[in-house]
Formats: structure tokens, C-alpha cells, sequence
């Protein structure tokens, strides 16, 4: 074996014959948080809270939002999608300055994903408030 690594050039360039132990680790700890948690409990955590969001959206009482992901459970993930009319990013940045980490996609959607491994009912209503307080 050479001291140069040369990969081939085709997407089999990208294996490893050993994978790298701390990234393995890193990996192994992740997998067994989902293991002892149970992905049938994440996902019916997830679409109770993915519901409760999309009902304490609904009864915001404004026509600047809408929201444009599926209502139907089954044909989404925990992610909604929120179009905002006559958006310039600003209402965005706005509850991105109190504290909501969520996902701007032009010309004029917020993506917010209740991730029901860490995210709570709280969250969700908090990250309401926030909306209806910068809107």
C-alpha cells in the first residue's frame, strides 16, 4: 500500500474500509437514544404535537399566513410550512430574534418543525405567542 491516498473517481471513492471510532461512537449514542425512546412513540408524539401546532396556528386571526402543508397527518412529516402574504423576510427575522430557530424558504415560507424528540406542547405554544406577538 501507498503512503498517498487516491480515491477512485466514482461515488465508490467515498468508502472506507475502517469507519472513523469517534464519529461510530457519536453515531452509536444517537442510535440508542431513538432505540430506548422507540420510533412508534416518536411518531405519535410527533403528530400529536405537529396537530396541536397547526391548531394554535389556525386560531391566529390574521389573513397574513396560511399554512400550505398537507392538514392530513399521513402525508406529512412534523414539519409545516407557513406562506406569508406580502413577506419581505421580516416577520423571519422578527421571531428569529426571540429565540424560534426555524427555516425561511423564498419567495415567502417559514418552515417550523416540532421535533418530538426534544421539542415540547410548550414550545409549540410559546413559539405561537411569539408569532402573534411580531405579526
Amino acid at each position: 500500500m501507498g503512503d498517498e491516498f487516491i480515491p477512485t473517481q466514482t461515488a465508490e471513492g467515498w468508502q472506507l474500509s475502517n469507519p472513523p471510532i469517534f464519529q461510530m461512537a457519536s453515531l452509536r449514542a444517537s442510535l440508542e437514544i431513538f432505540h430506548e425512546a422507540g420510533m412508534k412513540n416518536l411518531r405519535e408524539k410527533s403528530v400529536k404535537l405537529t396537530n396541536y401546532l397547526e391548531f394554535l396556528l389556525k386560531q391566529i386571526k390574521t389573513d397574513r399566513i396560511e399554512i400550505i402543508t398537507p392538514s392530513s397527518s399521513d402525508e406529512r412529516g412534523c414539519q409545516l410550512s407557513i406562506r406569508v402574504k406580502n413577506a419581505d423576510k421580516s416577520l423571519f427575522k422578527s421571531i428569529s430574534e426571540k429565540g424560534v430557530v426555524a427555516d425561511w424558504r423564498e419567495p415567502d415560507v417559514i418552515r417550523v418543525a416540532p421535533v418530538p424528540l426534544y421539542n415540547s406542547f410548550l414550545d409549540c405554544w410559546k413559539f405561537v405567542e411569539i408569532l402573534k406577538f411580531c405579526l
